[in-house]
């Protein structure tokens, strides 16, 4: 029993009537937080490992919705600067004898980039080569260093609308597409499957047995990731050798433009490539950047808020064991107070301040360590750290929930203790 208690008994003890009868006197707010706190740093080992629950739960559930607003702001960014500048061009030009190879007219990428708001365009699609499309960098009849790639024709406007990344060399431009000269582009991972490591003996792959000399290597590109695993050549030189697409391969373009402008050139494309016949064409405008965000959030919150619920569980679980447990040991301490006249309703109160108490305490350093979780990834990342006031200032309220929730049943239980029994054990 603590001096706390001692001292609150010998106070009881004067206030005995004259038939020897107990007098019940009012829980002092004050008395109340002390008793909760000498309980608690009784044994704050046990009391430290019983808020651990509430402080991954809660430290989870900010990190968890820091990191999602953080996020969000990142996707914003990213859109703008990618999706909401790329528009892709189909060609639908029909099927049967109204089938159209490539419907595209072969001034297509100067009409795209005479829009206001265009700043790169060009045509390509996948070649059906002769004799399949195995790339080796051996001398023809030799694939021992064979390797099975995508060969995609593509006019200088699409590496230049891709955004690429070079590790090495260049891409080919209109001069090369003029003059259908045999050149390619390919990216890092196949270059160092066919083993060519540098550009300077000006490499050749050779695709069905065409040789072509290998300009550049792209390290990375902004858009349209599947080129890294292609073999890039001029869209004249596929068709010199190999013909336009094959039947049941169509064309595409891909545009890039400037911020704000997708939406209108997406509306303007088929007209300006065939006025004509603009149902040739389909237009695939950027997605809604508020649909992508809320989509994205929903899915992560959904995922992860989970996982934090489960956390505060545990914490739940634990804080109402320890407290269980803790009532069993204090049986002695309970009675005592019962028989100098403490009603149900204290020992109701005492045992809901100090898990509420514990629950607060996990519920600010989980805040703590949310935050700084967030900010620390946030700075490993080079992104700006969001947290919302109101999770902040949340977070320790569910933390005082979670005990107070946690204390009913162990509290409930250390009311109905009696007495006689209590001083008996």
């Amino acid at each position: 029993m603590t001096p706390r208690v001692l001292r609150t008994v010998l106070r009881r003890l004067r206030h005995r009537g004259p038939a020897g009868a107990v007098a019940r006197t009012r829980l002092h707010p004050l008395d109340l937080l002390a008793e909760a706190h000498a309980g608690i740093l009784q044994r704050p080992g046990r009391s430290a490992l019983t808020a651990l629950g509430t402080v991954l739960g809660v430290g989870t559930f900010v990190a968890i919705l820091g990191l999602t607003a953080t996020a969000s702001s990142q996707i914003d960014a990213r859109f703008n600067t990618l999706v909401a500048t790329e528009v892709t061009i189909e060609d639908i030009g029909g099927d049967g004898a109204e089938h159209i190879a490539n419907a595209f007219p072969d001034d297509a990428p100067s009409r795209m980039e005479n829009l206001n708001g265009v700043r790169h365009a060009g045509v390509y699609w996948h070649v059906d080569v002769t004799g399949g499309s195995t790339v080796t960098a051996a001398p023809v009849g030799d694939t021992a260093a064979g390797e099975e790639a995508a060969v995609v024709a593509a006019t200088p406007g699409v590496l230049a609308a891709a955004d690429p990344t070079l590790s090495q060399g260049r891409t080919f431009d209109a001069f090369h597409q003029g003059r259908a000269e045999d050149v390619v582009v390919i990216g890092s991972g196949l270059a160092d499957r066919l083993g060519i490591t540098t550009l300077e003996t000006q490499p050749a792959v050779f695709i069905g047995g065409t040789p072509l000399t290998v300009i550049g290597i792209v390290d990375d590109v902004a858009r349209q990731e599947d080129l890294l695993l292609s073999v890039i050549v001029p869209s004249s030189t596929a068709e010199k050798y190999w013909g336009g697409p094959a039947r049941g391969e169509r064309a595409k373009m891909l545009v890039s433009t400037r911020l704000g402008a997708a939406t209108q050139i997406a509306q303007e494309a088929a007209l300006a490539l065939d006025p004509a016949h603009p149902d040739r064409f389909k237009s695939i405008p950027p997605p809604d950047p508020r649909t992508l965000r809320g989509n994205v959030s929903g899915d992560l919150d959904q995922l992860l808020l989970l996982l934090a619920g489960i956390c505060l569980v545990i914490g739940t679980v634990g804080i109402a064991n320890t407290t269980l447990v803790a009532v069993l040991e204090r049986t002695a301490e309970i009675g005592v107070r019962r028989a100098l006249g403490a009603r149900a309703r204290h020992i109701t109160a005492q045992f809901l301040t100090e898990s509420g108490a514990l629950g607060a305490l996990g519920g600010l350093v989980g805040t703590s360590l949310g935050t700084l979780t967030v900010v620390g990834v946030a700075v490993a990342r080079d992104w700006t750290p969001i947290i919302h006031p109101a999770t902040v200032a949340a977070a320790p309220l569910i933390g005082l929930a979670t005990g107070l929730l946690a204390g009913l049943y162990p509290a409930w239980r250390a009311s109905r203790i009696q007495p006689v029994e209590a001083l008996r054990r």
